[in-house]
């Protein structure tokens, strides 16, 4: 369990990294998603995404999606999650869920599993940069009181000076 590579990054995402912490002789399958920023939501052009984490916090609920991920589909499971922040242009890479495993099922489930509890529960916020030159924050992870109290997501954060 100690070969998981769980980060939040400040810089550029580095697959060599990623597939390193993934190679395991007894995991046959290897899945890798990676999240890019795209150029358009909503009928609007998208130029950039500024992600803000609280990434002490982050990191810590990517330990429990790994806890809890094995205790779905069991072990041999080798884990990546990481996630940007910062201001990231179209294209470049945003998110990477990475699973290694015995078999196939497993990565697949695993995979689907961490990308989408990433979305609801990693403390990530993103405001999006139209090419219109407009901005807005878009609704994200509500801090919830395993981690924060019962805090409501990203401004308890601000006003915390947590941040």
């Amino acid at each position: 369990m100690g070969m998981d590579l769980l980060r939040v990054l400040t810089e550029a995402i580095d697959m060599s990294l990623v597939y390193e912490a993934l190679s395991d002789p007894e995991c046959g399958a290897q899945l890798v998603f990676t999240g890019t920023v795209r150029n358009e939501n909503e009928g609007r052009g998208v130029r950039a995404v500024h992600y803000e984490a609280f990434a002490p916090l982050a990191e810590t609920v990517f330990g429990d999606l790994a806890r809890e991920v094995r205790e779905k589909v069991g072990t041999p499971l080798r884990l990546v999650m990481m996630h940007r922040v910062g201001t990231l242009k179209v294209g470049v890479i945003s998110t990477v869920i990475g699973v290694a495993s015995a078999h196939r099922a497993e990565s697949y489930a695993a995979s689907r599993y961490l990308i989408e509890q990433l979305k609801i529960r990693v403390p990530v916020w993103k405001e999006e940069h139209y090419i219109d030159g407009e901005k807005t924050w878009l609704d994200g992870t509500e801090l919830s009181a395993p981690y924060c109290g019962g805090h409501p997501g990203r401004g308890a954060i601000e006003a915390n000076g947590a941040e």
